[in-house]
């Protein structure tokens, strides 16, 4: 959206083939950046809005914009933590609401908003529906363990099969033994 609305946009990540696809998707209008401390630091600085959205499967968001970045930034630049749901990516982020979504750090407007797609329900739910249904049609077609062994995806949710953990992050946080999903599914 902010490609076609003429702004200079550059996203960076530290997944080359994400950078590869974004590219391929949007053309040359859009910059890309492989992620290094010095790259965010840069981009950061220069920035009238930066957009944080990071996710790390099962963990908390690394705090990738330090306080001291904010605070060098221009005044009245924004900051949009999406990875608020997972701590925020932004040294000073909190948890906001859509009651009172703003709050001010050294002269940054921050916007941390759990739960944003909530400001549009009627459109996120469409956009929900649509992701989740093939999903949903798989499971009530195959069956539960049928549709896991079919699809990769759907092993990615699975975290405990038939008094197995089979999700790394939870057996190892919890002290359980970690069993491959196709393995207990085989059982």
């Amino acid at each position: 959206m902010a490609l076609g609305m003429g702004a200079d946009v550059t996203v960076l990540d530290r997944n080359v083939d994400a950078l590869r696809r974004l590219v391929h998707i949007f053309g040359t209008g859009l910059r890309t950046v492989y992620s290094t401390r010095a790259a965010l630091e840069e981009y950061v600085l220069s920035a009238d809005l930066v957009i944080g959205a990071v996710l790390v499967v099962g963990a908390e968001a690394p705090k990738l914009v330090t306080a001291s970045m904010i605070k060098r930034m221009q005044p009245g630049s924004v900051l949009v933590d999406v990875a608020i749901d997972q701590g925020g990516c932004f040294e000073t982020s909190r948890a906001t609401t859509h009651a009172e979504p703003t709050y001010v750090v050294d002269g940054v407007v921050h916007y941390c908003v759990a739960n944003m797609p909530g400001a549009v329900p009627r459109t996120s739910t469409y956009a929900l529906n649509n992701v989740t249904l093939p999903y949903a049609l798989a499971l009530a077609g195959k069956g539960a363990r049928k549709a896991l062994l079919d699809n990769p995806n759907f092993r990615e949710g699975l975290n405990v099969h038939q008094g197995k953990v089979t999700y790394k992050a939870v057996a190892r946080d919890l002290g359980y033994d970690f069993v491959e999903p196709e393995q207990a599914l085989a059982n």
